[in-house]
């Protein structure tokens, strides 16, 4: 069996200061009071048949209610997380209001063996972070997108 493939888009922007990156907060009852650990790009799985950043488009808009941004994507290439699953990332210079998302769904029996199907946003909202911040928010396993970000933007 092969691994599960994902693929998001992590929008970032330029201020004055610095470089900010947009990260999500992933929904459901097992993340609503993390915080640190509890934030990411903004991504979804894939079937192996489809294009990676074709599912990044598409999960975006799942995700956050919004059309993916017309940009440039750079590739931030891929990490495999603890658990298998393959994430591949494209970074978009863009600017979206974090207020203005309306999230997609899932279900899930909750609490677990109560038989209840409960729903839940995939993200309970979004927030613009400088790539500090960004670190101690997103989930371990994703850390070395911002890494490769801010050197790619670096370089550009």
């Amino acid at each position: 069996m092969s691994a599960k493939k994902s693929a998001g888009i992590l929008p970032f922007r330029r201020t004055d200061a610095e470089l900010e990156v947009l990260l999500g907060h992933m929904g459901g009852p097992f993340w609503a009071k993390r915080d640190a650990g509890g934030w990411s790009v903004i991504k979804g799985e894939h079937s192996p048949e489809e294009e990676p950043l074709a599912a990044a488009r598409r999960e975006f808009e799942e995700e956050l209610g919004l059309p993916a941004p017309e940009a440039e994507f750079l590739s931030l290439g891929y990490v495999r997380q603890a658990g298998g699953k393959i994430v591949t990332v494209f970074a978009a210079e863009t600017d979206v209001d974090p207020d203005g998302i309306s999230p997609g769904t899932f279900e899930m029996e909750w609490p677990r063996g109560s038989g209840q199907i409960r729903e839940f946003p995939e993200i309970d909202r979004a927030a613009w972070f400088d790539l500090r911040t960004a670190h101690e928010k997103i989930v371990k396993g994703q850390r070395a997108f911002l890494d490769r970000l801010a050197e790619v933007v670096s370089l550009r």
